[in-house]
């Protein structure tokens, strides 16, 4: 019988199949030369079922029989989960041998497969990817968790940067301590503010001008609302937490300080908290005193009491720690304090974004914040401070803004905040900043906090898995950070190999050597948890991290 094919000169399929048996046998017969006829392949079903309700009970009760979960524990080496140059191809397995099942296609049929062709790295190992199944089964969890008004699909959709694809993989944003992504919200008010109200603030008598002031006044508002402050004219915007540490430093203490005198700071401190604090006592003759912490990274506060004299003129305290996550007692630090007739101002850079914050009712002098750790732009923060602490402080920068009157015999200063504005701020960024205040406030902090301790008791657990990985912080009371080290990896390696799998982690000494020596540590790799992290970041974290047992 004539065919197409015979016509076309087009081999039979019987043809090709002695050709292939003949060129290339061992994609005909099993993985060490056994016939697949022998072999009875195990079924493998195609979804796993996932479960429509969202236990608040046991929030983190997932996997149970998910064979996803179980191949973390089963693969012993990167070849026994998938064959070399083909990332996707999953391995099946029985218990004599192992064979396969080979699909052989370009990369334009892989790309219509949605299948993903993985190209080898320096880093070696088998590639962690995600199947469709598992995007959709991911999908279907994060709809099933509610964080105030929205569920966690829904907030990481308004986070478009993580749709990104980071060599191959889906990113997984774990370095939110260095910085946070930014909503759509904050990148469409940016946009609309450069579109339509761009202008210098304060001078100026044309629409341009109302409008950008009304932004930038509103900004200062809503940061009022959102740290529960009294006034706006106790908010200061600057260029982010240090500058704002720098600014209390050399405006407000800096003048009180005699030689002797003491400044009381934390083993926790980062480095923000801890030279300017260094430069002012080597400008003035002061010293300073450093509150210890115990073995999990929790200050001990009889020990902090014991650091007043009569010469003790401030404390500069973090909320949490950067590197081990510790929420320190602010409360009863500023207390302390206060008995002492000692004024404290408190590092809020990395609670900000994670705990329900309230100066007023703290009673705290000053806090400072910077909006890049609070899903706004960079080069924008925060310094609130006490009104009458503001009109006792000295300009910081000199300059348009913040002056009332100038001529060459004198010059009279606005008051605060803007005695402490000088020159054109961060116009656009600070609206960003409110921007992104009111994302947060809609969804309502008190939610955010309680979700964040449950995804971080979650990592715990599943990291504490992971052989030869040992934790640096452990106090009781923690948030965001999960500092560790692991056993026979540099913290480099440990870094470069995650970020081959899309995760971004943050590693080296966080700019907190201090803490980290207390510690016996020069570095460390810092995965940092933030409201949009899911449950599927951990098990992406984890997963990677066992391939270097």
């Amino acid at each position: 019988m004539t065919t197409i094919e015979n016509l076309a000169g087009v081999p039979s399929a019987g043809e090709l199949s002695i050709l292939a048996n003949e060129m290339f046998p061992d994609l005909t017969e099993g993985a060490y030369g056994v016939p697949e006829t022998d072999i009875p392949v195990a079924s493998v079903p195609e979804t796993v079922p996932v479960s429509e309700e969202f236990d608040w009970e046991h929030p983190f009760a997932y996997g149970g029989g998910d064979p996803y979960f179980q191949s973390v524990e089963e693969v012993s080496a990167p070849e026994a989960e998938y064959l070399p140059g083909i990332a996707d191809m999953p391995v099946v397995t029985t218990d004599s041998s192992t064979s396969y099942a080979p699909a052989v296609m370009s990369q334009t049929q892989a790309k219509e497969h949605d299948r993903k062709i993985d190209a080898p790295t320096s880093l070696g190992g088998d590639k962690v990817t995600s199947s469709k199944s598992e995007v959709e089964r991911s999908t279907s969890r994060n709809d099933s968790i509610r964080i105030g008004s929205k569920t966690l699909a829904q907030i990481r959709d308004d986070f478009p940067i993580l749709k990104e694809q980071i060599n191959g993989h889906q990113l997984v944003w774990l370095d939110n301590g260095a910085t946070t992504q930014r909503p759509q919200a904050v990148i469409d008010r940016l946009k609309y503010y450069y579109e339509h109200e761009n202008s210098n603030v304060h001078r100026g008598a044309h629409t341009l001008a109302a409008r950008s002031t009304d932004a930038y006044e509103d900004a200062r508002d809503t940061v009022r609302d959102f740290i529960g402050a009294p006034s706006s004219d106790e908010i200061v915007f600057v260029r982010g937490t240090t500058e704002g540490i720098n600014l209390v430093a050399n405006a407000y203490v800096k003048p009180l300080l005699e030689p002797g005198d003491e400044i009381i700071v934390s083993i926790l401190e980062h480095h923000a908290n801890i030279v300017p604090w260094q430069l002012v006592a080597q400008a003035t003759g002061a010293v300073i005193k450093v509150i210890p912490c115990d073995e999990t990274g929790q200050l001990i506060l009889h020990e902090y009491e014991k650091l007043f004299t009569p010469k003790t003129k401030f404390v500069s305290v973090t909320h949490v720690s950067n590197v081990l996550g510790t929420v320190t007692p602010i409360e009863e630090i500023i207390a302390i304090a206060h008995r002492h007739g000692v004024r404290v101002l408190v590092d809020g850079a990395q609670s900000v974004a994670h705990i329900p914050v309230n100066v007023s009712a703290l009673d705290v002098d000053f806090f400072v914040f910077s909006g890049h750790k609070i899903f706004a732009p960079t080069g924008i923060g925060v310094v609130y401070g006490k009104k009458e602490l503001l009109e006792a402080a000295q300009p910081y920068h000199g300059g348009g803004n913040m002056i009332a009157d100038v001529t060459f015999e004198r010059t009279i200063y606005n008051p605060a905040p803007n005695k402490f504005e000088a020159g054109t701020g961060s116009i656009a960024d600070a609206v960003g900043l409110g921007a992104a205040l009111k994302y947060l406030s809609q969804i309502g902090m008190p939610c955010v906090y309680r979700w964040e301790h449950e995804l971080l008791q979650y990592a715990m657990k599943e990291m504490s898995t992971v052989k030869g990985l040992h934790f640096i912080g452990t106090a009781l009371n923690k948030a965001s950070a999960l500092a560790f080290t692991l056993d026979g990896y540099s913290d480099e390696e440990v870094g470069k190999r995650l970020d081959a799998y899309g995760i971004a982690v943050r590693t080296g000494h966080h700019c907190a050597q201090p803490v980290l020596r207390r510690f016996g540590y020069e570095s460390s790799v810092r995965p940092t948890l933030a409201l949009y992290n899911s449950p599927d970041d951990i098990d992406a974290l984890v997963k990677v991290l066992k391939t270097f047992a």
